[in-house]
C-alpha cells in the first residue's frame, strides 16, 4: 500500500466506496474463453448503479467466428436498461440501485456473464464506469 492510499483520522475523506464487476462475453461456454465487454459500478452512498459497454466484434469473432454478435449486443443493452431503471428495465425497474446491481452480478451461465466484484474509492461514482471501461475493456 502506498502513502496515497492511507487516510489518517484527522484527514477529511471525500471519497465513497464503490463496487464494480466486469461484464464478460463467453461465446462458447464449453471453452471458457472470454473478452471483457463492459463494467458495472455501484455506489451505495450515492444510490448509484451504472454501466458502460463496448463490444470489440473482431475479438469476439476470433474466439468464435459464428458468434451471435446481434444477440450479444442485445444482452448488453438489456444490462444497460436494468441499470437505468424505469419501465424499460421491466420488473427490475422499480428496484433500488443496490438490488439492481446485485441482480446483475448474480452468476449465470449465459454468453454475457458478470465477473467477480471488486471495490474502490471515488470522488465521482458516475465517472467510474467510463474510467474503468477505458482501463479494463478498451
Amino acid at each position: 500500500m502506498t502513502e496515497r492510499h492511507i487516510i489518517r483520522g484527522s484527514e477529511r475523506n471525500d471519497r465513497d466506496v464503490y463496487e464494480y464487476a466486469l461484464l464478460r462475453v463467453v461465446p462458447r461456454i464449453e471453452r471458457g474463453e472470454c473478452i471483457n465487454a463492459g463494467v458495472l459500478v455501484y455506489c451505495r452512498a450515492k444510490a448509484y448503479v451504472g454501466v458502460r459497454t463496448h463490444l470489440d466484434e473482431a475479438k469476439l469473432l476470433v474466439l468464435d467466428p459464428e458468434a451471435d454478435v446481434a444477440g450479444v449486443r442485445a444482452a448488453l443493452r438489456a444490462v444497460e436498461r436494468v441499470c437505468a431503471g424505469g419501465e424499460a428495465a421491466g420488473q427490475a425497474g422499480s428496484d433500488d440501485a443496490g438490488r439492481r446491481f446485485r441482480w446483475l452480478i448474480a452468476p449465470r451461465s449465459t454468453v454475457v456473464q458478470p465477473g467477480p466484484v471488486h471495490t474502490g474509492l471515488t470522488i465521482d461514482p458516475t465517472a467510474e464506469p467510463e474510467r474503468l471501461l477505458n482501463l479494463l475493456v478498451r
